[in-house]
Formats: C-alpha cells, sequence, structure tokens
C-alpha cells in the first residue's frame, strides 16, 4: 500500500511521513534507481520485462542485506519485526512456559479468576470499581515468590503490594490486560468471568491465557496509561528489536544506544529541554514502559534500582530471567 507524504509515519512516530522517514526512503529508492542505471548502462539492450526483474532483484538484495545501525537485521526483517501482526513475526518463536509461578501478572489473574470461579462466576467490585480488599492481600502476599529489584520489598513504594488496587500497581496493570484480553469485564458492579473463558480454564489451566494476555499487553495496552508524561510516542512498535537485544546483551544502556542508532527519527519526537536531552528523554521512557511496566511486571527481568555508588554512575544491568529466555526464542 503505498503511504502519503501527510499519512501517519509507519514507523510509529505519530508524525506524518513527510516529517519522518520520507526522506530515507527517498534516499534508498535513489541507491538502488542508481544500481538498475549502472545495470542499464552496461547492458543497453535489456528489454523492459528483463529490466523489471533487475530492479526487483536489486531491490531484494538490497532488502535482505544485513544493516549495521539494525545490529545485523535485515530492512525485511526489521520491517517484519515493526509491522507484522503477533501471529506472524518471523525469526522468534514465542512459548508458553510450563512453569508460570515467576510471573506475576499471570499469578494475579489466577487469583481473579479462581475468586470469580468460586463465587458462580463473578465477585463483587469495591465502590470504586476495584478489586476487593480481599483478593489485593491475597496477591501481595505472593511477593517473597517472585525474582524482584531489591527496593520492591518495601511495601511503601512497591509496586507489587498495595492496601488497596489503587496502590497495587502490578496487579491494577493485571485486571487492565484481563479486561482487554477479553478474559474478564464488569458490569453491575460486579467483576465477571467470561463463560468461554471459565471453560477454558477449566479445561486448559492458566497456561491457556498467557500469550492473549502477553499479545494484549504488547499490541493493545497503552504504555503510556502509568506514567505521567503527556507524549503520544508509541514505543509499541519497537517491542521486539528491543527484547532481542536486551536479551543478547543485558545492558539497558547498551540497548538505549543501539535504539538510538536503528531509529534517529524516534528520538528526535522528543526535543531537548534545559534538563535532558532528547536521547535521555527517550530513554526514561523506555526505562518506565519497556522495562519497569513491562519486562518486570511480567517477571522478564529484574533490575537493580542503584544508579549512583560512590558519586559515580552505575552500568544500567537487567538481570534476565528464565522465564524470559523460555519464552522468546530468537533465531536470527
Amino acid at each position: 500500500m503505498k503511504i502519503s507524504r501527510n499519512d501517519p509515519c509507519p514507523c510509529g512516530s505519530s508524525t506524518i511521513y513527510q516529517r519522518c522517514c520520507m526522506n530515507n526512503a527517498a534516499k534508498q529508492q535513489a541507491d538502488v534507481f542508481d544500481d538498475i542505471a549502472q545495470t542499464v548502462a552496461m547492458n543497453p539492450n535489456l528489454t523492459l520485462d528483463e529490466l523489471s526483474r533487475v530492479a526487483q532483484r536489486k531491490m531484494a538484495q538490497r532488502n535482505n542485506q544485513p544493516h549495521t545501525d539494525f545490529c545485523g537485521l535485515s530492512p525485511t526483517q526489521m520491517a517484519n519485526w515493526l509491522y507484522a501482526p503477533f501471529n506472524e513475526l518471523i525469526g522468534v518463536t514465542i512459548n508458553t512456559p510450563v512453569d508460570l509461578s515467576s510471573c506475576p501478572v499471570m499469578r494475579y489473574l489466577a487469583l481473579i479468576l479462581d475468586e470469580a470461579v468460586q463465587q458462580g462466576g463473578s465477585f463483587k467490585a469495591t465502590s470504586k470499581g476495584n478489586l476487593p480488599t480481599k483478593l489485593v492481600k491475597q496477591a501481595s502476599g505472593l511477593l517473597p515468590e517472585f525474582a524482584v529489584a531489591e527496593y520492591e520489598l518495601e511495601p511503601s513504594i512497591s509496586d507489587y503490594m498495595g492496601s488497596n488496587e489503587d496502590k497495587f500497581i502490578a496487579l491494577h496493570y493485571t485486571r487492565v490486560l484481563a479486561e482487554i484480553a477479553g478474559i474478564i469485564y464488569r458490569r453491575n458492579g460486579r467483576f465477571q468471568i467470561k463463560k468461554t473463558a471459565q471453560k477454558q480454564y477449566q479445561s486448559h489451566g492458566l497456561s491457556i491465557f498467557f500469550q492473549p494476555m502477553l499479545e494484549a499487553a504488547i499490541t493493545q495496552y497503552n504504555w503510556g496509561y502509568l506514567d505521567s508524561w503527556q507524549d503520544n510516542v508509541d514505543l509499541r512498535t519497537f517491542w521486539l528489536f528491543m527484547l532481542w537485544r536486551l536479551q543478547s546483551h543485558g545492558s539497558i544502556d547498551q540497548l538505549i544506544a543501539e535504539v538510538c542508532i536503528a531509529f534517529p527519527d524516534l528520538v528526535s519526537q522528543f526535543p531537548r529541554d534545559a534538563y535532558d536531552t532528547s536521547q535521555q528523554h527517550l530513554s526514561m521512557r523506555i526505562e518506565a514502559r519497556f522495562i519497569n511496566h513491562f519486562l518486570q511486571f511480567w517477571g522478564f527481568i529484574t533490575v537493580d534500582p542503584k544508579r549512583y555508588a560512590n558519586k559515580k554512575r552505575l552500568p544500567r544491568k537487567a538481570n534476565i530471567q528464565l522465564l524470559l529466555t523460555q519464552t522468546f526464542e530468537f533465531s536470527i
């Protein structure tokens, strides 16, 4: 499908194509045309059909060559990771781990489903429309079973415990995902599990919902929902590239640098201000939306919160958990 100059740029930057990647695309086309021109100069008797096949071959060769800015991915592979539907991704296999006991999101979902099943398919919400206090306490009690950063053990600041759902960020995130995934819904002041979901749960157990919840988190959930930034830059487009890089080396600092090189137009969406550079603004969004509120909530990684020691900045490292490598198998 042809992209108009005033259409949203397909890179996900929320800027029109003319002001984002159009110049890069034009440069790539010019390079291909130069290659074709050289071929024509050397073979002046080519027919139109032959010339068309040459152009197709040149374009395919360029699109399938590894690109250093993409850490060795080809433009074709990158395009698949950026734009393909969840079930059509190439170069990665997404599995459902056998053991989900270390995954906060799935353990919280099990509590919600069990409560609904025990009460005939639904349970009462609070007056504010939140999960009941009883369930919140049960979810808070699961914290010792998860691999989380040290500071998450402090009740006053932990995302993995709270006196109510409003103060329990990871639980609230899970409830929102379950609604987006079509597993539960709220009606007449009660949380209800859909009949089809209840049958699936009773027949196949919790694992049946792992991939629907994961897909909802990646493709439908608003990654900026839990933070206070007002920008509308959508980082979900780049999730698989970021995951691949982080799983490869575990360095958050290196991940940020690689994203900035691969997607310079993404960096430009965050103007420099008196306090931070454009790259620093992007880094803060990636850490909050991708690292903290996605990978850590799912139990895929843990991150040491310490940033400085002896007045020196510490390298930002992600501790890769077994759950991550069991879920995502890359063949790049």
